[in-house]
């Protein structure tokens, strides 16, 4: 019986790695289809309830809150068809999936144990936002989603230190500097739909 190592060509080693880094890789079309579509919705919604609440005393002025079902219907339908045409679900499209997927059930969660009339939960949205948006701007090796993170986090104490008209612009602010800053970019790099994690 004959053992033969059999040395790789210079093209079989390229081929291998090439199978390697694809593996990593994330849809950047995906990322930030959901980043401009979530930055929008949220903003649109914390300002129109913070200038319904501040400037024409709306009581209820959470009731805007109810059109993030349509961005969850959008969303999932959006990652549904994404999904089915990719050919290979890399290791990185799943935890970018799953981080996703988490943060949804827990905010769900987090709405049936502080209902939205308590009114004070922006800056425990942006303490939880935060995670997912760092671990996607690690995946992607993306630094203005890991800096979008921080920001989250800082604009979470401004929103619980920063008084009632403060506060009410941090969540705001937070989906200009965490989501829709880093989609654009995002979106302007991600030409080949692909983009290389770390």
């Amino acid at each position: 019986m004959e053992n033969e190592e059999k040395l790789m060509t210079g093209e079989e080693s390229l081929r291998v790695i090439s199978d390697m880094i694809s593996k990593t890789r994330v849809s950047v079309t995906q990322a930030s289809f959901h980043l401009l579509l979530w930055g929008w919705l949220i903003f649109a919604c914390s300002l129109s309830e913070f200038l319904l609440w501040k400037y024409a005393g709306w009581a209820d002025s959470w009731y805007v809150w109810f059109a993030v079902i349509a961005g969850v219907v959008a969303s999932f339908a959006y990652g549904f068809a994404k999904g089915k045409r990719e050919r290979i679900f890399t290791y990185g499209t799943k935890i970018y999936v799953w981080t996703w997927i988490a943060f949804f059930w827990a905010s769900v969660i987090f709405f049936i144990v502080f209902p939205l009339e308590t009114g004070d939960v922006a800056k425990y949205m942006l303490l939880m936002a935060g995670i997912p948006l760092l671990i996607s701007g690690v995946v992607l090796n993306f630094r203005p989603m890991m800096l979008g993170a921080a920001a989250f986090w800082l604009l979470a104490l401004v929103a619980h230190f920063g008084g009632d008209t403060v506060s009410g612009l941090a969540m705001p602010a937070a989906m200009i500097i965490g989501y829709l800053i880093p989609g654009y970019l995002l979106r302007k790099r991600g030409s080949h739909d692909t983009f290389q994690g770390a």
